[in-house]
């Protein structure tokens, strides 16, 4: 891991910003576009600011793929039962 206390945003160029791109990510829990210490380095280097702007949205989504919807309905439990009666059945007539 890079350290990150030692940035100059300054004088940083969009590589070396490439670069500590995902340390700043973790760092600032994946929201870098609204950090105000970077304001003067995405108006100077528009194509990093649209960069982080499109990554915050890719991470955004993807966190939505694993959140819950909601609760199953009620065909979703009584299929999961039928098929467990019919498992049961077919297991008995085995014995």
């Amino acid at each position: 891991m890079k350290d990150l206390a030692s940035i100059n945003l300054d004088n940083m160029t969009p590589a070396e910003f490439e670069e500590y791109l995902p340390e700043l990510f973790e760092a600032c829990g994946g929201s870098i576009s609204s950090d105000p210490r970077f304001a003067n380095f995405f108006q100077e280097h528009p194509n990093c600011a649209a960069l982080v702007r499109d990554l915050e949205t890719i991470a955004e989504q993807a966190k939505s793929l694993f959140e819950p919807v909601g609760d199953p309905s009620d065909a979703v439990w009584t299929n999961i039962a039928s098929k467990l009666k019919d498992e049961n059945v077919g297991n008995n007539e085995d014995q």
